[in-house]
């Protein structure tokens, strides 16, 4: 008996549930539909990069030589710049329905023309193509060379 009085009784005073603030849940961003956009081919000795891009220039897909899975001087062949550039295109055509491209090449590599004709294997119109590589002029006056 001695045993049990010695027992304390403990009440377990629950407090009373408060509702959390509820957070505003981030609706889901929908992928853009760009029907028509711009494509940018960097093709150097090394790699060839594909971006896709909308008129404004902000990207859509991208995809490299590199990313695909070709090292070393593999990466700069015509072959890894078609395999990157059918990567990225059909990326920009699945998710946001990309069916015209203007197409902008820069650089000198391997890459420039079979990443072009990918693009159109893979069910793209073509609009325009324009080079943009640039171009050397000699570069400006050396320093200090005019003296009488």
């Amino acid at each position: 008996m001695a045993e049990e009085d010695i027992k304390k009784t403990t009440d377990v005073v629950e407090a009373p549930e408060t509702e959390a603030p509820k957070t505003a849940k981030k609706a889901k961003k929908g992928k853009r539909i760009v029907t028509s956009g711009q494509m940018h081919i960097q093709a150097t000795f090394n790699n060839t990069i594909i971006t896709f891009t909308d008129k404004n220039g902000g990207a859509i897909s991208s995809s490299s030589a590199g990313a695909n899975g070709f090292r070393g001087s593999k990466k700069g062949t015509a072959y890894a710049a078609q395999i990157a550039a059918e990567k990225a295109g059909e990326i920009a055509k699945k998710d946001h329905g990309m069916n015209s491209v203007d197409v902008y090449v820069k650089g000198i590599g391997l890459g420039r023309d079979s990443a072009i004709r990918a693009v159109s294997s893979v069910g793209m119109k073509i609009d325009s193509i324009t080079d943009m590589t640039p171009i050397a002029h000699g570069g400006v006056r050396p320093k200090g060379e005019r003296k009488p």
